[in-house]
Formats: C-alpha cells, sequence, structure tokens
C-alpha cells in the first residue's frame, strides 16, 4: 500500500484546495524553493497519519494548522490521501477487497477533529489500527528520520533496533492492545473486589440488622396485642371502681353536710356567749376606771408631755448633727484647698527658681553686651583720635601693631622648628619599629588570616539565618495563639452543638441520591436561609411561615424527586423548587395603602424585616411575601379587614388575623422562638468558622516555620560557635608581640599626624602674620586713607552692638515682666493658704461647739428618758394593780378569749368540710363521666363481675 495522491484544503500554506498526484511506489522526493511549502505537504501527511507530538510539525495545537489561524476566512483544515491497495498481501486488515483507501482527516476552528474512512466517520482507534497494521506508526520515535538524526539512527543500541524491527513487523500493535486489555482486566478487577467488599461491609450487615428488625417488630406486634388485651382488663376493673365509689360518694356527701349544720350551730352559740361576756367585761371596766381612773390619766398626760420632749431634744439633736456633718464637710474641702494651693505654690516656687536662672544668665548676657558696645565705642574713639585697633580689640598705635605681629613671626618660627625636629624623631622611630615589625609580620598575618576566615564564616552564617526569616519569638507567640485559638475553637463547638442540639427538627439529613452529586442544589430548611434584622419579630415571622418555615429549598423539582427516592430521608419532608414555585408578593400599591391607613411605622411586609440571598427570591416570596407585620391587634385588624387591603396580619406578639375571618393566638411558648435560636446558631457557627480558618491560617504558618525552624537552629549554633572561635582568635591578634609594635607605630603615626597638624597651623598664622605686617607698613605708608576705613569700621561695629545691646535689654524687659508676675501670683497663693488656715481654724472652733452642744443635748436627752422610764413604771404599776383588783374582768376576757379560739378553730372545721364536700361533688362528678365513657366504651362488650370484687371484659 502506498500514496496514490494528496488532497489538501486550508492547511497551512495552502489556503485553496490542491492536489498532488504523481507519487512513486517506492522512492518520492519533494523539491523546491524556500518558502514554496515542501514542509507543508510532509506535515500535512503527518497530520493525517495521527502524529501526537505537534512539535514535530511546527506548531502548539491544532487549530494553528488552520490557513493563517482561521484569521483569512478558513476556517478548517483537511487533507486526504489516497492509498493504492492493490497489492493485497500488503493491505490492511479488513480492507483486502478495497483497490483503493481514502482516509480523510478534518480540523476545524471552535469544533472537534474527525477522521473519514472510504467516505464514512471513524474514530481515531479504528484509524490508528488501519495504519498500524501496515506498519505506518506515525508515533514512533524513529518513523520521521530527521536532518541531522541518520547517525543517531546508525548508533542505536540493541533494544532500540529491536523496536524498530517490532514496529516494521507490525506487532506493536499488538502489544499495545495487550497492554490495554491488562490495563482494563486490572480495572475489573479492582471493581470486582470493591463490589465483594461492599457486599460483605455493608449490605450483607444491612440485610442481617433487617431481618433482625423484622424479628423485633413481630414480637413488638404480639406485646401490643397483650397490651391491648391488659388494658382492656383494667379499664373493665376501674369501670366496676368507679360505680362502687359513685354510690358510696353520696352518702359520705350527706354526712359531711350533717356535720357542716352542727358545726353552724355552735357557732351560733359561741356568738351569743361573747356578746353577753362583752356586756359584763364593759360594766365591771366602768366601775374601775370611776375609782382609779384619774392616776392613770395624770400619768398618761405626764408621759406623753416627756415623749414629746424627746422629741424636741432628739430633733435639736438631729440638726446639730446635720451641722457637725456640714462644718466637717467644709474642713475637708478647705484641706483639699490647702493642698491644690500648696501644689501650686511648690510649682510657681519651682517655676521662679528657674525664672531667676535664666534671669541671671539674661543679665550675663546683657553685660556682655554692654561691655561689647563699650569697646566698639572706646574704639571709635581710639580711632577717631588717630590710634587704631589691634586684634584683640584694644586700641594701639600702628607701630605697636607692627612690633607685636613680628613677635608672633618669631614664636611661630620656634614653634615651626620644634614641630620639624620632633616629626624627624618620630619618622625615625617609625622605621625602626617598622623594621622589628617585619620579623613578627607571617605569624600574625597567619592569625589575621584565620580571624578573617572566622568571621567571613560568621558574617555567612548571619546573612543565612537573616534570609531565612525566622523569629523565635514570633513562633512561641504563634503557639501560644494556636493554644488559645484550640481552646475558644472548642467553647465555639460546644456552643454550636448545644444550640444546635435544640433544633434537631432544623436538621436536613440525606444521602447523595446519586453519585457526583451537587449538594449546592440543596438549599437547606427556610428558617436557615433567613437572617433577622431585628430580633423582636421573631415570633412574628415564624407565626407568618407556619409549618412552612421547616420546607427544604431545591434548585428544581428534579432534585426534590431524586432526594425523596434515593435520599434515604429519615421523615417526611416538603420541598420548595425554585425553578417551578408559584409565589404572590403583596403589590407595592397596596403596601402604600396600608401605611397611609395606620401609619409607616406600624406595618411593614414580612419580606422586608429578613435577609437573605438573592438566588432563594422566589422561596422567601412564597413563605412571606403575602403577609404584614403589624405591630399591635388594632392596627393589624385594620390592615387585615381593609376593603382595599384584605392580606393576612401578625402581630408582633404572634396574633393573626386572616381577611377570610379567622382569628388566632393567645400564650405562646415560654422558650425563645425558632428564628431567635436560629439566629444564635447562626452566629455561633460563623464565629466557629472565623475561629476554624484562623486555626488553619496559624497553622500553616507554624508548618511553614517548622521547616526553617531546625535549619535555624543549627545555622545558629555554627553562628554561636564561630562568635566563640572569632573572639578567642581577636584576643589572641591582640595580646600578641605584633599587634603592641602595631599600635605602638599606629600611636606614633598619630602623634606625627598631630606635629603635621601644628606645622601646618604655625606656619599658616606665620603666613597671616606676614600678611599683617605688610599690612601695616602699608598702612604708615597710607595712614590717612587706612584711618578711614578703620573709622568705618568702628562705626558699624557700634551699630551691630547697639543692636545687640537693645535686644538683650528688651529681652531682659520681658524676664523681670515675667519674675513680677510669678511674685504677684506666688504672693496670692500665699495669701489663699493664709486665708484657707484662717477659715481652717474658724471650722474647727464651730466643729468643737457643735461637739460640747451635741454632749450637752446627749445629757439632757438621757436625763429627760430617765423621767420618761419612771413614769412609764409608775403607770405600768398603777395598770397592774388596776388589773389585780379587776381580776374577774381578766377571768371573764380569757373566757371570751377562749370562745374567740373556738369559735376560729370551727370557723376553720367549717371551711375544711365545705372544702371536702365541694371535692367530694367534682369525684362523684368525674367518676359519672368516667362510667359514662366506659358506658360506651364496653357497650359491644359483656361486663362480667368477679366474685373478688374484679371484672373482666368479654
Amino acid at each position: 500500500m502506498y500514496i496514490k495522491s494528496i488532497v489538501i484544503d486550508g492547511f497551512k500554506s495552502y489556503a485553496q484546495r490542491t492536489e498532488i498526484t504523481g507519487f512513486d511506489p517506492l522512492f518520492n522526493a519533494i523539491t523546491g524553493l524556500n518558502g514554496s511549502g515542501k514542509s507543508n505537504i510532509l506535515d500535512a501527511i503527518c497530520f493525517l497519519l495521527g502524529i501526537t507530538n505537534l512539535q514535530q510539525v511546527r506548531v502548539g495545537n491544532l487549530h494553528e494548522l488552520v490557513y493563517k489561524g482561521g484569521q483569512a476566512g478558513v476556517t478548517k483544515a483537511t487533507v486526504t490521501v489516497i492509498f493504492d491497495n492493490s497489492d493485497k498481501e500488503q493491505s490492511p486488515l479488513g480492507y483486502e477487497q478495497c483497490t483503493e483507501i481514502t482516509v480523510t482527516r478534518q480540523v476545524v476552528i471552535g469544533g472537534r477533529n474527525k477522521y473519514l474512512v472510504n467516505g464514512s466517520n471513524a474514530n481515531n482507534n479504528r484509524v490508528q489500527d488501519l495504519f498500524q497494521s501496515v506498519q505506518l506508526n506515525i508515533n514512533n520515535p524513529h518513523f520521521l528520520i530527521m536532518q541531522g538524526r541518520i547517525t543517531k539512527v546508525l548508533n542505536m543500541k540493541p533494544p532500540e533496533i529491536l523496536s524498530i524491527i517490532e514496529e516494521a513487523a507490525g506487532t506493536r500493535m499488538y502489544e499495545a492492545k495487550k497492554a490495554g486489555a491488562v490495563k482494563i482486566i486490572e480495572k475489573k478487577a479492582a471493581k470486582l473486589m470493591e463490589i465483594n467488599k461492599l457486599l460483605d461491609e455493608e449490605i450483607t450487615p444491612t440485610l442481617t440488622k433487617l431481618k433482625e428488625e423484622r424479628s423485633s417488630y413481630l414480637e413488638f406486634q404480639k406485646i401490643m396485642r397483650e397490651l391491648e388485651h391488659l388494658q382492656k382488663l383494667v379499664i373493665a376493673h376501674q369501670f366496676v371502681c368507679a360505680e362502687e365509689q359513685r354510690a358510696g360518694a353520696a352518702d359520705k356527701q350527706r354526712e359531711l353536710a350533717d356535720v357542716v349544720k352542727q358545726r353552724e350551730k355552735r357557732m351560733s352559740e359561741i356568738d351569743e356567749r361573747v356578746e353577753e361576756l362583752s356586756e359584763i367585761i364593759g360594766e365591771l371596766n366602768q366601775q374601775c376606771d370611776a375609782e382609779s381612773g384619774g392616776i392613770i390619766v395624770k400619768l398618761e398626760t405626764a408621759l406623753q408631755e416627756k415623749k414629746q420632749q424627746i422629741a424636741k431634744i432628739q430633733s435639736n439633736q438631729d440638726s446639730k448633727k446635720e451641722s457637725l456633718k456640714a462644718e466637717q464637710k467644709k474642713m475637708k474641702d478647705l484641706l483639699k484647698q490647702e493642698d491644690e494651693d500648696s501644689s501650686s505654690l511648690q510649682l510657681k516656687e519651682k517655676e521662679m527658681e528657674k525664672l531667676s536662672q535664666d534671669f541671671v544668665a539674661v543679665n550675663e548676657q546683657t553685660e556682655k553686651d554692654v561691655q561689647a558696645h563699650a569697646a566698639a565705642e572706646k574704639h571709635y574713639q581710639a580711632v577717631s583720635v588717630g590710634l587704631s585697633s589691634s586684634e584683640d580689640g584694644n586700641a594701639a598705635s600702628v607701630a605697636e601693631q607692627l612690633m607685636t605681629a613680628k613677635q608672633e613671626i618669631s614664636k611661630r618660627d620656634t614653634e615651626t622648628r620644634q614641630a620639624t625636629m620632633s616629626l624627624k624623631h618620630m619618622k625615625d622611630e617609625v622605621k625602626k619599629k617598622e623594621s622589628e615589625l617585619k620579623k613578627t609580620a607571617q605569624d600574625y598575618k597567619k592569625d589575621q588570616n584565620g580571624y578573617e576566615a572566622l568571621e567571613a564564616s560568621r558574617k555567612k552564617l548571619e546573612t543565612e539565618m537573616q534570609k531565612l526569616g525566622f523569629e523565635e519569638k514570633y513562633a512561641a507567640d504563634l503557639t501560644n495563639r494556636r493554644r488559645v485559638l484550640e481552646r475558644e475553637l472548642r467553647d465555639s463547638q460546644e456552643r454550636v452543638d448545644r444550640v444546635g442540639s435544640n433544633m434537631q427538627q432544623l436538621q436536613f439529613q440525606y444521602t447523595d441520591p446519586e453519585k457526583n452529586f451537587d449538594r449546592r442544589k440543596v438549599k437547606g430548611p427556610v428558617a436557615k436561609l433567613i437572617r433577622l434584622k431585628d430580633v423582636t419579630t421573631a415570633t412574628a415571622l415564624e407565626t407568618a411561615a407556619g409549618a412552612k418555615l421547616y420546607n427544604i429549598v431545591v434548585d428544581d423539582e428534579s432534585t426534590g424527586k431524586k432526594l425523596l427516592e434515593k435520599g434515604e430521608l429519615k421523615r417526611r419532608y416538603t420541598f420548595i423548587p425554585l425553578s417551578r414555585i408559584q409565589s404572590n408578593p403583596i403589590p407595592a400599591s397596596v403596601c402604600k395603602k396600608a401605611e397611609s391607613v395606620v401609619g409607616k411605622n406600624n406595618v411593614n411586609t414580612a419580606l422586608s424585616l429578613v435577609e437573605y440571598d438573592k438566588d432563594v427570591q422566589a422561596a422567601m416570596e412564597y413563605v412571606l411575601g403575602s403577609t404584614f407585620v403589624c405591630s399591635d391587634m388594632n392596627t393589624a385588624k385594620k390592615v387585615t379587614f381593609h376593603p382595599q387591603i384584605k392580606k393576612r396580619s401578625v402581630t408582633l406578639a404572634g396574633d393573626s388575623f386572616d381577611p377570610q375571618g379567622t382569628l388566632s393566638g393567645g400564650a405562646r411558648a415560654k422558650s425563645s422562638s425558632v428564628l431567635e435560636r436560629m439566629q444564635e446558631l447562626v452566629e455561633a457557627e460563623s464565629l466557629l468558622q472565623q475561629k476554624q480558618e484562623e486555626l488553619k491560617r496559624v497553622d500553616v504558618e507554624l508548618t511553614n516555620l517548622k521547616k526553617v525552624a531546625d535549619k535555624y537552629r543549627q545555622l545558629k549554633k555554627q553562628y554561636d560557635l564561630k562568635c566563640s572561635e572569632a573572639t578567642m582568635a581577636q584576643s589572641r591578634l591582640q595580646q600578641s608581640t605584633h599587634h603592641q609594635q602595631l599600635e605602638e607605630i599606629n600611636a606614633l603615626h598619630a602623634s606625627a599626624a598631630e606635629q603635621e597638624e601644628i606645622l601646618k597651623q604655625a606656619k599658616e598664622i606665620h603666613r597671616t602674620a606676614m600678611e599683617k605686617v605688610k599690612e601695616l607698613e602699608f598702612k604708615i605708608t597710607d595712614e590717612i586713607n587706612g584711618r578711614g576705613r578703620e573709622l568705618k569700621a568702628a562705626e558699624k561695629a557700634i551699630a551691630v552692638t547697639s543692636k545687640t545691646v537693645e535686644a538683650s535689654r528688651k529681652l531682659m524687659d520681658e524676664q523681670t515682666q515675667l519674675k513680677d508676675m510669678l511674685k504677684l501670683e506666688i504672693g496670692e497663693l500665699q495669701q489663699a493658704i493664709s486665708s484657707d488656715q484662717t477659715q481652717k481654724a474658724d471650722v474647727e472652733e464651730a466643729i468643737q461647739g457643735l461637739e460640747q452642744q451635741l454632749t450637752r443635748i446627749s445629757e439632757e436627752m438621757a436625763s429627760v428618758k430617765d423621767e420618761a422610764t419612771a413614769i412609764e413604771k409608775q403607770l405600768a404599776q398603777a395598770k397592774n394593780d388596776l388589773k389585780v383588783r379587776n381580776k374577774d374582768v381578766n377571768n371573764k376576757m380569757k373566757e371570751q378569749e377562749k370562745l374567740r379560739q373556738e369559735k376560729h378553730s370551727v370557723d376553720l372545721m367549717i371551711t375544711e368540710l365545705n372544702r371536702e364536700i365541694k371535692k367530694e361533688e367534682n369525684n362523684r362528678k368525674d367518676l359519672e363521666n368516667k362510667v359514662f365513657t366506659w358506658d360506651s366504651y364496653f357497650l359491644p362488650f359483656p361486663i362480667i363481675k368477679m366474685n373478688n370484687g374484679g371484672a373482666a371484659a368479654c
């Protein structure tokens, strides 16, 4: 089989359909100019044969094979090769009857890649099998021998040559198929093992468990039947007992009524006797009052007067105590004010002391400025009379200044000679020391190199440690933070579990109904999707939603159907598919009408009081969209039954009004509402998630730090060792003879530098003095002009010093004013402290006076109380005497009290008997109701009474 012709359309540089014919069965060569498309023909053949390494056809992806990448209007590339199949011995398997085999491959921009074999669609494996059966495996690394690879082929090793022979013989295809079949067998075996494991671990134990549950259920049914039979026997026995008790209840009730009548009769007798005794006691008291009433009245009058006197003294004492408290408070305020004034005085005195020091400094500076101004004026006067000023500011003649300058020159010449001699001596000494230094230089250099090597190693280790970026303190802080987060995470988890344990009805648990089921399709219960804006509306919203609060929101009806059929739900659920649910939200016009009727702040739509995600809006409108939430019942009534509104309303307390006329309300459960608990659960879960994320972040940081911690510690250990070695090496260097000699040489160099500096300064002063001499000599020759210039300079100096003196005096005046002000403030504070002390003395005197008055009042109070006590004793004695004389009255009163106690006991007994009668009456009615109920229950069953008082239902 060989190529007969090739048709290229839209492939690489061939934009138009191009057919290439005239191929030789044995050998072909493609020639042409550069850029004429020779290589593209070979690329087309490789493309058709199914090459996978696109780098060999010089593209990155198949779409690049289309002419200009599809940007020139050509959107597909097609290559068709017609093979001559006349030689049946070389024919592919299954194509022996075809004299020609046409294979087409096409790639479309944005589309798919397809093959055609003799005009029919074929998959990639079929085409590859066709070519591999005739030894055309384009993906064989040795199929294409590119330029420069011939030598490599000639130098191949035996295994590589064997690969070429297998490819040429066509056995490689069967090896590949064998490998694929082995992989499939391995996958099937693994799947079989997985199925057997599933049977052993899940299905078989489940079947066993179900069989056990079936046996338990049958046993349960048997026990329930026996229980029902026994319950009937118990009810029959209770029925008979109830009939007997009902018969005895009436008799007992009559007996209790008779006892009550007897007790009431006794109470009437007691009342009559008590009235009779009251009349007798009254007569006896009148007789006693006539005999001894005058003394008792006098004593009681005297006692009353003493009590009034005590009250008056007590009032005066309280007034004095209040005055004492006020004076003590005033004393406390004065002490506090005195402390504050003393503190202020100390601060002002410190400020005065500091200001005095500043004043002295300013005064000294002013005196200096005045002296400078006086010197300038003196100089001006000297110049005016023909003298000149020297460098120190003193007036002197030009001749005197010339003599001084020459003396300075002589002095500097002497210093120069001395410095030159010292410098020469130092240089000689340095040369001598350097010659001695060379003897020990080699050993010192060796030690110094060792020290520098250690220092370089230390710096290198320090750099590596800095590159690691590890901080021990930061790692310790992270570890501590992790422990804190773990504790907070446990607390948050316990809170979530505690809150969630009370909301089992909102826990929607299911198993995936199919493999790779997307759980995002299940949104969850409505209550979990709602976020309250205000917790006070929780009861109203829970009433508005009702049972829909526990409905499950899913994306569409197919998801709900899958969950019902294969989700293994543990109880019944109602699903709300977002794609099909129909809601009836309240129109905006109706909302405005409701607001105009009862006020904007008194009514809201239930939907506006919650927050939710936009993807569940349809479900929220279905649950809460058709209900108003009102502030109270009157508002809800107006909104619900208004002819232009007619919508259901719920109050904040949970009362519901329906436009059809039904009302619901009453006592609510004492526990918090579901939405409140759900809000708490959401907050707890949010906090738990935050703590988990933070803990995860800390763990990641700790893990990253742990990777470098060991390396850091190892480097730190090496660093400390190098530091110790470097310190010891430096100590050895400093203690060596060479180092000491080197320091001496450095000291000599420093001294030489100082002498050179002195020499330089001396030369500079000498030069300046020479210039001064020349200037003075010039002055002598030009005395008139020089005096004019000097006079101007002196005038300028007077002006400058005059300004300086003026500024110093101004500053002096300011300091003086500030000092005077501080003196005034200090005087005022001292006066205030003196005034406070005077007031304190007055207050102390007032406190002492009040305390003395209180002492006198207390003594007077004690005296009056003693007198009152004596009167009370006399009054008690008189009353005791009166009681002795009125013994008969006491006896009558005791008898009267005894009768009253008996009356009270009888009254309590009657009350208890009435309560017992009421109880028996209620008991009798309950027994009659039970008998009536059991009569209807046992109507179809005859009841047989037993000899032992029991009963049985047949």
